[in-house]
């Protein structure tokens, strides 16, 4: 397979990372808006969790098909539909009225977001030549950093100022231009025949909602019989799906013969314990903020201004040395600073803690994490051949995805308990969307200090598994299969 040297790299690059900047600004705008949600919504602390999980339950399901979908009909194509259908569906979210048609409207959107992903990563794996592909990387998670910077602060103005449904109806005039920008700049790509293992889709389906329900709901039904029931049928269909896989010799969802690479699987591990961390750590930190310190949604959203400066600034750089040293010295010790700025965010979060001293540990996550997130990226995919380029992104965002999933499912759980241990009544419902009366504020913070230090202990894996990183092959040892000689269109 060949690159066509007209293909413009980098205006196809920006155009798809603006779709991709506008998932992850959605999911930032969300975190900040939660207390608002709750209050407006009449909903309690599980409840609207389920805005998150339902929205990433719904992304992280169907992306292993939806990277094989932009193989076969072209993942310009489907990143098009993926973009419609987001951008109506943030409509729809911004128009809901009560929380259950809030939650099922993320469903649709998250299923927007599903469509597009495989595609950004599929699409500059393929038009980038390996040794280039960390610079492209690097410039994508900075894209990353700068969400995490804009998304919160924009959700502070617009929750403050005209209300939290605009936190969703802003998606549509950016969906717009999105749209725009990808049908001039975005190639049309080779495409390539493919099967669908529906069965793997079911299977899968089924084993995650049952697993994230389970884990979710938990506090909710007391840990009684049922909801054990769930999380093992949860956990059997998963086995189920992964012996399907193997025995499935026509095309499985999952191609297992890609974690024969052991960076790829590697990578896997180390991004789906990022997943969890990220999406695990905003909700406690921004409950902290609003209900403890009373922080206005922009006041609590300026918090996080030191993390997206730094990792904003710092992955372009990260993203060059990728191209020369060796993944396990730039991505472990981003892991290592990473859990120790989640430590010590735990144990700043007080009642009474001067704001300077929170934003220390936050500006370490900045700098952790732009050491991490294009480092994972470049390595998961080096040394993947072309043709296994959408199914190898699908895999390396859903394991991101489920992540997130269950990051999102084990902090909803994890803080219900901490409340009832931390006697905080009702779980800290509606009312936990203002300043919290006098009597409570102590259980409610150190309930949500100790709910960080979860996220932290996952990121030792991450740790463990990008100290295990082999030295990736280099262009000129070795060419993978089908893979594109170097075009250096800027």
């Amino acid at each position: 397979m060949t690159t066509d040297p007209t293909i413009r790299q980098w205006p196809a690059m920006w155009a798809l990372c603006l779709g991709f900047f506008m998932i992850l600004v959605d999911s930032t705008i969300v975190a900040v808006a939660n207390p608002a949600i709750m209050e407006h919504l009449d909903a309690d602390i599980n409840s609207v969790v389920w805005v998150t999980s339902a929205y990433l339950l719904a992304y992280a399901v169907p992306l292993l098909i939806t990277g094989r979908l932009g193989d076969r009909f072209g993942p310009k194509n489907l990143y098009l539909i993926g973009l419609t259908l987001f951008t109506l569906a943030s409509l729809w979210c911004g128009l809901s009225g009560t929380i259950a048609m809030l939650i099922v409207a993320r469903v649709f959107q998250g299923f927007g977001a599903a469509l597009m992903t495989p595609q950004t990563m599929a699409v500059i794996t393929r038009i980038f030549p390996p040794d280039k592909r960390g610079t492209a990387m690097g410039l994508w998670g900075a894209v990353a950093g700068v969400a995490t910077l804009v998304g919160p602060l924009a959700g502070g103005v617009l929750v403050d100022g005209l209300g939290w449904q605009w936190i969703f109806i802003v998606n549509v005039p950016v969906g717009v231009v999105a749209f725009v920008a990808a049908m001039r700049y975005v190639p049309t790509l080779e495409t390539h025949e493919h099967r669908f293992d529906l069965v793997g889709v079911v299977l899968s389906a089924a084993g995650m909602f049952f697993l994230v329900f389970g884990l979710q709901e938990g506090n909710t039904y007391n840990w009684s019989a049922r909801v054990w029931t769930f999380i093992a049928a949860g956990v059997l269909l998963l086995v189920v799906f992964v012996w399907y896989q193997s025995w499935n010799k026509n095309e499985p969802l999952l191609p297992l013969g890609l974690f024969k690479d052991r960076n790829f699987s590697l990578a896997n591990i180390a991004i789906t314990s990022m997943g969890f961390a990220i999406t695990a750590v905003v909700l406690p930190l921004m409950f902290y903020a609003q209900a403890v310190r009373g922080l206005s949604p922009t006041g609590s959203a300026l918090l996080m201004v030191p993390m997206a400066v730094l990792t904003g600034a710092l992955a372009p750089n990260v993203g060059k040395l990728v191209d020369r040293v060796h993944p396990r010295y730039i991505a472990a010790p981003g892991f290592l600073m990473l859990v120790i700025a989640f430590v010590w965010l735990a144990t700043t979060m007080k009642p009474h803690t001067a704001i300077w001293e929170l934003l220390l540990p936050i500006g370490l996550m900045g700098v952790a994490m732009a050491f991490i997130w294009s480092p994972l990226a470049a390595t998961a995919t080096r040394n993947l051949p072309m043709n296994a380029a959408g199914a190898g992104s699908g895999v390396y965002n859903t394991t991101r995805q489920i992540g997130a999933v269950l990051g999102s499912a084990g902090i909803g759980a994890l803080i219900t308990s901490r409340l009832a241990a931390n006697g905080v009544p009702a779980g800290g419902g509606p009312e936990a969307g203002g300043t919290l009366p006098s009597f409570i504020v102590d259980g409610f913070s150190t309930s949500m200090a100790q709910s960080v230090l979860l996220p932290a202990a996952v990121l030792l894996v991450g740790f463990v598994a990008s100290l295990c990183f082999a030295r990736p092959v280099r262009a000129d040892e070795s060419t993978p299969v089908g893979a594109a000689p170097e075009s250096v269109e800027a």
